[in-house]
């Protein structure tokens, strides 16, 4: 069946176009300007919109419908992206005047809204506020081709993605131009009085500040803000001594504000605040503050109207199954065959050893996180150290016995007292090692499906367990504080929990422990929400399909009563 959906009127697309960020702080008559001059375009599934490498004539908006963004890399086509309606594509070739980097094909029917390269010129002379809203998306695809984050998930799409205004780069460098100043005096005076010494210490501080220097400039780029279709992000990062990502989901945000300086305010930078439940994300010294606030505010909004839009669904279709117009769904899903495992069955031993010394380990639904084993050799390294001294004194007592005829013990059973020694200490060591070993062992973090552990036991003694639920999770937190902690990745997480906080400590790979405890903490909050809501929706389908149902008697009861304004039966229509 052809795709013809209805047209749009200019009040539909003024509308639609106030949603965007693109088009923020356009008055009433702009936006008019603007609507008048797009092209709305019905497009069918898997229909071609933009081919990789062509020039760029339009910037396309998604009215309804959806779309696969691909690149062609070395023969092999890459997904990189599925937008929904709201999003635009296409304007980077269009701000750039380079052809197209990507193709985009329709993934179902979709009306499409086209914007003229010509038009948008103008638009641009006309409304200059429009032009840094463009630039604001065409710096942050920039910026998402040349990263790649490994924890980004796979239905998760960046739309906006910053570093720190160079004027903190400068900043940071004052120092270090400094230090580069007093490096050419030297070298001028070293010149002038034939000196070797101030022409050593020169080329210290030259290779020292360069050095220095370099570090600076590495570390200001490390910094991101990031605004996904799920959460913000604000990841920091210190060469070989910090390391942070602290996030918060869309759902939990409370408001967005900027705030500027004076110099900020000439040269467009600024930090945008993010305050959500449990805190704020800061977004520092961000360029075009204002347009970026916008594009986290617009996201926002839109999880909550997906949301809404998702409950209006569910409610109706509730309500039709309750009037018996559709097949009603049962309300647990269809227990699954089981599957037939030829996986073989691990041993006893097997069973009992096989997680001795793992950091990370998942038993039925249980993931289980211990201390990185740096902290294990931390902790024994004592005990390891008198062990080895004891068998490096047994072997080299065995070879001296070996080589030297000694005469017998009185007792005539030729056993060394000193190996004998030698032996007790070795198991007093190891009973030693044992204890530093359990202590370590026994100290564990867990997440369940619907739970946290922190879960610390002494050995021979007491043990301190704490929980927490994880729809009770407010925000989650990894940094790694070091140089030892970023070479060899390990750090603390921390869960905020009402007004209490849990702390993973010293866990391996903390980003990907934080992104276990969020995959799960999301899953049990969906899952809950989906309980309560469909709980509440059946009760209230099945108050308006008793309402139905007796229409005709209380249209009666209420006609005897001298009341006429109940509805008529076709007036309660449920399509």
């Amino acid at each position: 069946m052809e795709f013809k959906p209805s047209k749009l009127d200019i009040n539909q697309k003024v509308l639609f176009l106030k949603k965007c960020h693109l088009f923020r702080g356009l008055t009433d008559e702009q936006l008019d300007n603007v609507a008048d001059a797009m092209d709305e375009i019905p497009y069918p599934a898997d229909k071609v919109l933009i081919k990789q490498g062509t020039q760029g004539e339009y910037i396309y908006m998604i009215h309804s419908g959806s779309v696969r963004v691909t690149r062609s890399m070395k023969g092999k086509n890459e997904n990189l992206a599925s937008l929904v309606t709201g999003d635009y594509f296409g304007e980077e070739a269009l701000l750039t005047q380079r052809n197209r980097t990507s193709s985009v094909t329709t993934l179902e029917d979709s009306v499409i809204l086209a914007l003229p390269r010509r038009h948008l010129e103008v638009l641009f002379a006309h409304i200059p506020k429009l032009k840094a809203n463009f630039e604001v998306a065409r710096e942050s695809r920039r910026l998402i081709r040349k990263t790649n984050f490994g924890w980004i998930q796979p239905d998760e799409v960046i739309y906006f993605l910053a570093c720190k205004h160079p004027i903190l780069l400068w900043q940071s460098l004052a120092t270090p131009l400094l230090v580069l100043l007093g490096a050419l005096f030297l070298f001028w005076f070293s010149i002038s009085s034939a000196a070797v010494i101030p022409l050593i210490l020169a080329w210290i501080f030259l290779v020292v500040d360069g050095a220095w220097g370099l570090w600076k400039w590495v570390d200001w780029g490390n910094d991101y803000y990031i605004v996904t279709n799920k959460r913000v992000i604000w990841l920091e990062k210190v060469i070989g001594i910090y390391d942070s990502r602290q996030e918060a989901p869309l759902n939990t945000i409370l408001s967005v504000g900027v705030e500027t300086d004076q110099i900020g305010r000439i040269l467009d930078y600024g930090d945008v605040i993010v305050r959500t439940f449990v805190g704020r994300i800061l977004f520092h010294h961000v360029r075009r503050p204002n347009q970026a606030a916008s594009l986290v505010e617009e996201h926002w909004v839109r999880s909550r109207e997906i949301s809404q839009k998702e409950d209006a669904s569910a409610m109706k279709q509730a309500i039709r199954e309750r009037l018996g117009l559709v097949e009603r769904k049962p309300g647990e899903p269809a227990q699954q065959a089981p599957v037939v495992s030829t996986a073989r069955i691990p041993g006893v031993l097997q069973m009992m050893f096989s997680n001795i010394f793992k950091v990370r380990f998942e038993d039925s639904g249980t993931i289980t996180y211990r201390k990185h084993w740096f902290v294990l050799l931390k902790t024994t390294w004592q005990p390891v150290l008198v062990f080895l001294l004891l068998l490096a004194t047994i072997i080299y007592r065995l070879f001296y016995l070996a080589a030297v005829d000694l005469p017998k013990t009185p007792s005539g059973s030729g056993v060394d007292t000193l190996i004998l020694v030698m032996l007790v200490f070795f198991a007093i060591t190891f009973v030693w090692w044992l204890y530093k070993y359990l202590d370590w062992h026994n100290d564990i973090y867990q997440v369940t499906p619907d739970q946290i552990f922190d879960i610390d036991k002494t050995p021979l003694g007491r043990e301190e367990r704490r929980a927490a639920p994880l729809d009770n999770i407010l925000s989650t937190e990894y940094k790694r504080i070091g140089i030892m902690q970023v070479l060899l990745n390990f750090g603390n997480v921390y869960i905020t929990v009402g007004g209490a906080q849990l702390v993973f400590e010293d866990v391996s790979d903390p980003p990907a422990v934080q992104q276990d405890i969020d995959e799960r903490r999301i899953a049990r909050i969906s899952q809950k929400q989906e309980i309560e809501t469909r709980a509440e929706r059946d009760r209230m389908a099945d108050w308006f399909a008793a309402y139905h149902n007796d229409a005709d008697s209380f249209r009666g009861e209420a006609g005897q009563g001298g009341f006429s304004d109940l509805p008529e039966g076709d007036e309660f229509d449920v399509q």
